[in-house]
């Protein structure tokens, strides 16, 4: 992309918690920020990304399907340690280029989820690199107040959950690999989301707040039965051969219940947390 249109994407990005729109409206987006293998200077760059179910994310260094790989693929060739932004941590990552059957298994995966990964590769010689970025070393939320915290965590799930749904609408007769992924993948982190509330946030607020407690009781038990939920679409995932429309309906049951959960811990919990 030019420089100028990149410039206007990370400045949005940055501005607006990791929301984006034009052609990158809806996408799951980062910014990859590399040290220049010749200048040594740090560049950003904002990238697709595909979830991989746990600690790492991977990123495919396409090009369009150009000749050449790109200059942030050189530079963490060169310095596997980078910077990733994914609009509510800045964390250093380190980089790695994935090679033989993994390479091949995950790029499949890619391409099976979005043919265009598999059109750039059919205009190139090249073997289009896959890279796994794994966190190293997290940095505090990029946010003034707790419940600005808390504010743009939701809104990180309200987005995944809407863009879950379109996949699995669009998904056709069956539910790829990358797709049962990014599922698996929300489900994790809205089991540790949860699991951190229940923990700490919770227990903070009540000996701090004790007129809350009614509140963080109600809000413990939809925790319980979104745990319920989140364990019956792991179960309908791990069926082969799964469903889409019945996968979809369970989105949508998980969707609706997470929202109104959500929008109450909110309209509750933002005031005392500050925004």
């Amino acid at each position: 992309m030019p420089i100028e249109f990149n410039q206007q994407v990370i400045e949005e990005f940055r501005a607006n918690g990791g929301k984006v729109g034009g052609p990158f409206e809806g996408a799951r987006l980062l910014l990859l920020t590399t040290v220049g293998a010749r200048s040594g200077a740090r560049h950003t760059t904002p990238l697709g990304y595909l979830p991989d179910g746990g600690e790492r994310v991977l990123v495919i260094a396409s090009a369009g399907g150009a000749p050449n790989h790109p200059a942030w693929f050189h530079n963490l060739v060169a310095d596997p340690l980078v910077t990733v932004e994914d609009g509510l941590f800045t964390y250093e990552a380190r980089a790695v280029v994935l090679e033989g059957a993994e390479r091949d298994r995950l790029f499949a995966r890619a391409a099976e989820a979005d043919p265009g990964w598999a059109d750039y590769q059919a205009r190139t010689t090249r073997v289009i690199p896959v890279v796994a970025l794994q966190g190293v070393d997290s940095g505090p939320p990029k946010a003034s107040s707790a419940g600005e915290t808390l504010k743009l965590v939701h809104d990180m799930f309200r987005r995944e959950l809407s863009l879950i749904r379109k996949e699995v609408t669009e998904s056709g007769a069956g539910l790829g690999a990358q797709l049962r992924v990014n599922c698996l993948t929300l489900c994790q982190g809205l089991h540790n989301h949860h699991t951190g509330e229940d923990i700490a946030m919770f227990p903070f607020l009540a000996g701090h707040h004790p007129e809350l407690a009614p509140t963080l009781e109600r809000l413990g038990r939809e925790h319980e039965r979104i745990a319920v939920l989140i364990e019956e679409l792991r179960e309908i995932l791990s069926t082969e051969g799964a469903d889409p429309p019945l996968v979809l309906a369970e989105v949508e049951r998980l969707t609706d219940e997470l929202e109104r959960h959500l929008t109450y811990e909110e309209e509750q919990l933002l005031p005392v947390l500050g925004t």
